[in-house]
């Protein structure tokens, strides 16, 4: 039996030995949550490729979808990278017809990336089905159900979001 066979096995939480470290799982439920992970990516990749883009366009697209039209000095911190590196993202973008550049509405100097309503609509048709079905597993719990697995999955959001506020502050600790 492999250790992901006796894992989906196990009902609770429980300490376990891999590689000789000693840590703790979740169990099943671990389990799931690692699964809608892997998924998660794997669905991101399938995204990307559906669209003829790269994971660092498919995040531009994503930011400029969610929170729309924006320069590309607000674009680059969203994804991490440098204003230089996110001109060429926004080239490819624009290249590819997935986004243009439109003067800025209250600063001439300055360009918006607008993404474009093709590619957007490219976009949501691919994830309506992952969308709908996300919210038609919630609808169909009874409302206290709901409410367990909503309060689980906020302290999960929790302890991810304490790991990288501890993993920051530890960067920007001198060593």
């Amino acid at each position: 039996m492999t250790f992901m066979e006796d894992e989906r096995k196990s009902e609770g939480p429980r300490r376990v030995q891999t590689a000789g470290h000693e840590h703790p799982t979740a169990g099943a439920i671990g389990n799931q949550l690692r699964a809608i992970g892997a998924l998660s990516k794997a669905f991101e990749q399938h995204l990307g490729r559906t669209l003829a883009v790269n994971d660092t366009d498919l995040e531009a697209m994503e930011h400029l979808i969610l929170s729309g039209p924006m320069t590309p000095s607000e674009l680059a911190p969203k994804l991490g990278i440098s204003n230089a590196a996110t001109t060429f993202s926004v080239d490819r973008l624009v290249a590819s017809g997935h986004a243009r550049r439109e003067p800025h509405p209250t600063d001439r100097r300055k360009t918006v990336i607008v993404p474009s309503p093709p590619s957007v609509a490219r976009a949501f048709d691919a994830l309506m089905p992952v969308l709908n079905g996300v919210a038609d597993a919630a609808a169909d719990l009874p409302p206290q159900h709901r409410d367990i697995v909503g309060a689980f999955l906020a302290s999960v959001i929790d302890v991810y979001e304490g790991a990288l506020e501890a993993g920051a502050a530890e960067a920007d600790t001198p060593a």
